[in-house]
């Protein structure tokens, strides 16, 4: 039977052998297929954090161009309440102006706009008993042997200046649209100097 029991053990120790080098590279491979894993996850992790950080990134860069668009905006509207404050003022001061001054420009601007020598010239309720005779007066005067010019009974509901009325023709020379169509050429320069745009 001892040679029953060396055969044995010596295949028993065979087995054995065989099962640790099985285990060996049953483990090695484990342990290379475990390595690769891991590196793969590290990669999948990095991408996902610098796609993150791009995000990110993105997301603040488009923030920030909302809010300096977003501040563009604001300013632009001070600026247009600015403009818009600084004309209102002008018109104040066109009505503000004293009475020889105020008659002296109507009389200016009724020779200016007059087309044939011959209108009639309507005030408002509030002009016409205070300015509308020297200011139609001063008109003929400046336009001299042309000047016909009558002071109309009629009054109109205007701020400030004249209509000048020649049958179906009227001109309009209200303080009112008078700025407003100087504003045309005038905001430009008026921004330019309120804002100083060179710096």
């Amino acid at each position: 039977m001892d040679g029953i029991d060396k055969i044995t053990s010596r295949i028993s120790a065979d087995a054995q052998q065989e099962i640790a080098e099985i285990d060996a590279k049953a483990a090695a491979e484990a342990a290379e297929i475990a390595e690769q894993y891991r590196q793969r996850a590290q990669k999948e992790s990095e991408d996902i954090r610098t796609k993150g950080r791009a995000a990110a990134e993105e997301r603040e860069e488009r923030l920030a161009s909302v809010a300096q668009l977003e501040a563009r905006k604001l300013t632009l509207a001070a600026k247009q309440e600015l403009l818009e404050e600084t004309f209102r003022k002008a018109l104040e001061a066109l009505l503000a102006l004293p009475e020889g001054e105020y008659v002296e420009l109507l009389a200016k601007l009724i020779a200016e706009g007059s087309q044939s020598g011959q209108e009639q010239v309507i005030f408002s309720q509030k002009d016409r008993p205070r300015f509308g005779k020297a200011a139609v007066t001063r008109a003929n005067e400046l336009l001299g042997g042309k000047g016909r010019l009558t002071l109309s009974v009629e009054t109109r509901p205007i701020g400030g200046g004249f209509i000048l009325s020649d049958g179906e023709v009227e001109v309009n020379g209200t303080f009112d649209t008078l700025v407003r169509l100087q504003r045309r050429d005038l905001d430009a320069a008026v921004a330019k100097v309120l804002f100083d745009e060179g710096k």
